[in-house]
């Protein structure tokens, strides 16, 4: 199993990717379509995927606060798909779908305990 110290330096990196291209495929317009997933289910997985990465690449950070943070990210890239030039359209229920798929996450890694700082403790020995 792979320790905190040794995960971020590869998550990290997995994570600006990620939302690099989230953002650029918001604000692009006419970005590729997916055919089999609809526009919310789109949004609860990139929203889902930046949440799981970034509870292992900022470990240290609060799950409400990276939770309050990637909504922001998500409520900002609404507000920037409002700008006339991108021909998109700023709909708050994709907003909503983007928390919604955040806070499952979060609370999916809370309920597992992920990630860990630590390895478990061994239990003492007996004398």
């Amino acid at each position: 199993m792979l320790h905190r110290n040794r995960l971020v330096p590869l998550v990290s990196p997995a994570f600006w990717l990620c939302l690099a291209g989230a953002v650029t495929l918001a604000l692009m317009p006419h970005p590729p379509e997916i055919h089999q997933l609809s526009d919310k289910a789109q949004h609860m997985l990139a929203f889902g995927t930046l949440a799981l990465l970034g509870s292992f690449a900022f470990p240290r950070m609060s799950k409400p606060r990276l939770g309050e943070r990637l909504s922001f990210i998500g409520a900002l890239v609404e507000v920037a798909q409002s700008i006339p030039m991108l021909h998109r359209d700023c709909d708050i229920r994709d907003w909503i779908a983007d928390t919604l798929a955040i806070v499952v996450v979060l609370v999916l890694l809370h309920l597992l305990r992920l990630p860990r700082d630590q390895a478990p403790e061994e239990a003492p020995e007996q004398a």
